[in-house]
């Protein structure tokens, strides 16, 4: 499985309440992907990585009813603690298994 992540804000140092929205894809041995239906998730949980290299998990929640693949976590005091380059990887539990996304990142900016 492989996904796309997207938040429409940018994220700075302590910010809260930004979201961050990943949709699952199940891709083929062709290369074709398609949107997964992970309506039926037992887990949905999202592995953060800071640029020092320790990481953290959230748990994810649908931002709708999962037919659509997304899944989405808000952050909270304490989630962005630095700036750089961070890492995101999803993992979904159904019943075809547990599936992680491939890695993406995204970048936590300086404040004042």
């Amino acid at each position: 499985w492989r996904y796309i992540m997207a938040f429409v804000e940018q994220a700075h140092v302590n910010d809260i309440g930004t979201v961050f929205r990943v949709t699952v894809f199940d891709t083929s041995s062709t290369g074709t992907a398609t949107v997964a239906d992970i309506s039926s998730a037992t887990t949905k949980k999202f592995t953060f990585r800071r640029p020092d290299g320790t990481t953290f998990e959230r748990v994810a929640v649908f931002t709708n009813s999962g037919s659509d693949g997304k899944i989405e976590y808000a952050t909270v005091d304490g989630d962005l603690n630095g700036p750089g380059t961070w890492h995101l990887q999803a993992l979904v539990t159904t019943s075809d298994g547990t599936h992680n996304t491939s890695v993406g990142y995204f970048k936590v900016n300086e404040n004042l």
